[in-house]
């Protein structure tokens, strides 16, 4: 039964928090240049619907991480190469099948696909570190 028994929900803030920065980092710092060259995405001075949109994405980076943690209680993970090899099966079986799509249908760049999912297993992997030290 999917619901709040077991969970601590500080730790799912805490681990949704970390992915949000991890990926505001990744997308700016880290690889933002090469992330705008393989997306095709234009650099704007102004955004005014940026507040909104990392809006969305903290709330989305809160959802993995509450659903990461009920597939940790749901895997009995209870180190962290348990909780990584839980991680890694979700990553493999839902995200990476998922984002393909957009290199075979949408055209995008196999480079971006693997920026992307890079982003995605290693936020997953710190998100599954963060809530199984704080059970």
């Amino acid at each position: 039964m999917v619901g709040f028994e077991g969970l601590n929900l500080l730790a799912v803030l805490a681990a949704g928090a970390a992915a949000f920065v991890i990926g505001s980092l990744w997308y700016t710092v880290l690889f933002g240049k090469l992330w705008m060259k393989l997306a095709g995405v234009k650099k704007q001075h102004k955004d005014p619907y940026m507040p909104v949109r990392f809006l969305v994405y903290l709330v989305g980076q809160l959802v993995m991480a509450f659903v990461l943690a009920h597939f940790l209680i749901f895997t009995n993970a209870v180190t962290y190469v348990e909780g990584l090899t839980t991680v890694f099966w979700l990553w493999l079986g839902f995200i990476a099948p998922i984002t393909i799509g957009g290199v075979l249908w949408e055209k995008k760049s196999i480079n971006l696909f693997v920026l992307n999912n890079a982003y995605n297993l290693i936020a997953m992997g710190v998100m599954s570190v963060i809530l199984l030290a704080c059970k």
